[in-house]
Formats: structure tokens, sequence, C-alpha cells
């Protein structure tokens, strides 16, 4: 059996062995939605130190556990804490908890994250709604041997964030009076921030927002044929764009100060695509 697959596997079982849940949406939380758990009607825990072979997050504020419940009667499942492939985690590993959520029954993956803005209409606090990635700056979690039980060895990546969900959340975003941007997420490896250069040449590769997730588990999570959708809380300007030196303490004091707000139109949203994908 392949190695990964094997390890994947593993991880299932102390899942079933410890939890009977079969969530309907899997959503990662990223800065900023830290206390997105305190709406839910928590069914169950599974912190990630207790499943055999998991990788666990080492990122300061960021909890390693599964959170499962009901937001509203929308069966979830909360990834609070996700890892980075800066991390030093091989890219199988970063993407094992996304793979995993997929087999717990999650047919949704919802992805959220931090990140800096690079379009110049962007600001601090922005939300901006992905429609597209830009990935090449990390490995591939599909490279090396397919895993045919998991997806096919060539998958199309011409629609990663579904247009119908991202229909969805746009719809959303006016009813509840949120402002919404969108745009293309570019990840790089990280865990240094970018140099003004670098984010040149992110803009003029097209991206409007960078940061050090989120792109490999959308593949991963595509190669599984999951229905994707992503918002990034534009945190900080990039490099070079930002006058100021970027630092993790602004990027999580600017998380914070939109939670609220980035809570709301990601609970609304997730009860929306709840009711579309029924």
């Amino acid at each position: 059996m392949n190695s990964v697959y094997e390890k994947l596997m593993k991880c299932y079982d102390c899942f079933k062995e410890k939890i009977d849940f079969t969530p309907e949406i899997a959503l990662v939380l990223g800065s900023g939605l830290g206390d997105f758990a305190n709406g839910i009607r928590v069914e169950a825990e599974l912190s990630y130190d207790e499943i055999e072979g998991f990788p666990v997050s080492t990122v300061p504020g960021h909890e390693g556990k599964y959170i499962f419940g009901y937001l509203d009667e929308v069966p979830i499942v909360c990834m609070k804490g996700r890892v980075h492939y800066y991390e030093g985690y091989p890219i199988s590993d970063v993407v094992l908890p996304i793979r995993l959520m997929k087999l717990m029954g999650a047919k949704v993956l919802f992805l959220t994250n931090a990140s800096g803005g690079i379009n110049g209409e962007f600001h601090a606090g922005d939300f901006m709604l992905i429609k597209d990635q830009i990935s090449g700056f990390v490995p591939s979690p599909l490279i090396g041997e397919n895993i045919d039980e998991l997806g096919v060895r060539f998958p199309d990546m011409s629609e990663i964030y579904d247009k119908d969900l991202r229909d969805v959340i746009k719809k959303t975003a006016i009813l509840a009076d949120i402002p919404l941007k969108e745009g293309v997420y570019i990840q790089l490896s990280g865990p240094n921030y970018e140099s003004p250069a670098e984010i040149r040449m992110c803009r003029t590769f097209g991206a409007d927002a960078v940061g050090m997730s989120t792109a490999c588990e959308a593949i991963a999570a595509n190669h599984m044929k999951m229905k994707i959708c992503g918002i990034s809380c534009i945190s900080n300007l990039a490099s070079g764009i930002s006058p100021n030196p970027l630092t993790h303490a602004e990027v999580q004091e600017t998380a914070d100060k939109a939670a609220p707000l980035f809570k709301k139109l990601v609970t609304e949203s997730i009860k929306n695509i709840y009711e579309y994908i029924k």
C-alpha cells in the first residue's frame, strides 16, 4: 500500500474509533476565526495529538483539534489550527487533515486564511473571495505515486473554487451588507514574509493576495472531488505596498478586529451553502 495512503487510513481508523459523527461541510479556521466554534453546538472534539501519526500545528495562536457539531442544523467539522509547509512537514502531511475530512464524509471544503494584500484597491481588514489560485511556489501534494483511491493521476484544475458556491457567498455578503472583494490567491512557502521584489513578481503573475497556506489544501481537496470555496481576510498590505515592516502581531491584530464580521460572513455562507447542496 502507498505509504501516504496507509498513514491517512490509520488516521481515519483512529477517527472512527473515537468519533461517531458525519459532517457535510469542512471548515478550516484561519486567523481571526479562532472563536468560531463558540457558535457551534459541539458534539465532540478530537485533538490532533490523539490521532496516530497526525501532524501537529506549531504556530502560535493555532489550537490543534477538530471540532464536530452543528451550526444551526448544518453538520460541520472545523479544523482549528492548520499545518503549514513552512513548519517542516512534508507536503503530504500538510494536506493529510484535508483528506481526512473528506473521508469523514464532508462534501464541501470551506477554506479561510489571513493574507497580505497585493491588489492596490485592497485595504487591511477587507475580505476577498478566492476565485482562483497560484500554487507553483510550493510542491504539489499530488507529486509521487498517485493514490487511485483518492483521485485520478491528472486532475483538472480549471475551476478549483466552485463557481456556484462563490455565487452563494457573494449573494450572502450582499444580503448581510458585508463588502466582499474577489481575487486570486498565491501561496508562497514562508515562513519569512515576501520581499518587495517578490510582491512585484506576484502582482505581475496576477495575484491579488498572498499567504502561506490554502492553495495546496485546495489541490488535495479538488483531487478528491470536494466542492471548494475560500475567503481571505486581508490582514495587512504586502511588503513594498505597506510602508511599515511586516510582523505576525500586526496580522493577528487586524484579523482579530475583523473577526466579528468575518465570523458573520462565514456563518451565513455555510448555512446558505448547505441549503444549496441539500
